[in-house]
C-alpha cells in the first residue's frame, strides 16, 4: 500500500474534503491529512491547531487516516512523513488547471507525482470559503461539514442565528 498526503487549509473542512478523505482511504490505505498554513489565505477562521483537531475528530471512523499540521512546502510536508503521493480533490475545471500546474512543479522539484481524485458530485459546490461567510452570518451550515465542524463554528463569538429582520 502507498502512503498519500492530503494538503490543504482546511479552514474549515467540509464534507467534500471528507469526501476526497475517504476516497483517498479506500484506494491507498494511508492517507496522512496536513492541514497547512496558506500565506495566500491570511486571518483564517480557526487556528492551524483547532483545524487539526476538527479534522481528526472528523475523521475518526477512518483507522487509516492521520492528521499533521504543517507550515511550508507541501513538498517538505510530503517529504517529512514519507508520502508516496499526494492527494487533491477537485471540484471545477478551474481546480484542475491551477492543480496540474502546482503537480508538475511538485513533481519536477521532488519526484513525488499528484493523484487527483474528483469529489462526489454532491458536494462539488462546497467550499471552506463559502461555509465561513454563511456561518459568519449566522446561516445554517451543518449540511456541509462534518458534526464536529459544526458545533465548533455554532460556538464561535458573535454566531447568531438568522433573523428575518433588516438593518
Amino acid at each position: 500500500m502507498a502512503t498519500v498526503l492530503y494538503p490543504g487549509s482546511f479552514d474549515p473542512i467540509h464534507l467534500g474534503h471528507l469526501d476526497v478523505i475517504e476516497q483517498a482511504s479506500a484506494l491507498f490505505g494511508p492517507v496522512i491529512v496536513a492541514t497547512m498554513y496558506n500565506p495566500d489565505k491570511p486571518g483564517g477562521m480557526f487556528t492551524i491547531g483547532e483545524r487539526k483537531a476538527m479534522i481528526a475528530e472528523s475523521v475518526g471512523h477512518l483507522p487509516d487516516v492521520r492528521v499533521e499540521a504543517f507550515t511550508g512546502l507541501v513538498i517538505d510536508a510530503a517529504a517529512a512523513v514519507g508520502a508516496d503521493f499526494i492527494v487533491k480533490g477537485l471540484r471545477t475545471s478551474g481546480d484542475f488547471e491551477f492543480e496540474l500546474q502546482m503537480a508538475h512543479t511538485n513533481e519536477s522539484v521532488t519526484g513525488i507525482r499528484t493523484v487527483f481524485l474528483p469529489t462526489s458530485a454532491r458536494w462539488s459546490f462546497v467550499s471552506s470559503r463559502f461555509v465561513r461567510e454563511i456561518a459568519q452570518y449566522g446561516g445554517d451550515v451543518r449540511h456541509l461539514v462534518p458534526a464536529p465542524v459544526a458545533r465548533r463554528l455554532a460556538e464561535l463569538p458573535g454566531h447568531t442565528s438568522r433573523t428575518t429582520e433588516q438593518p
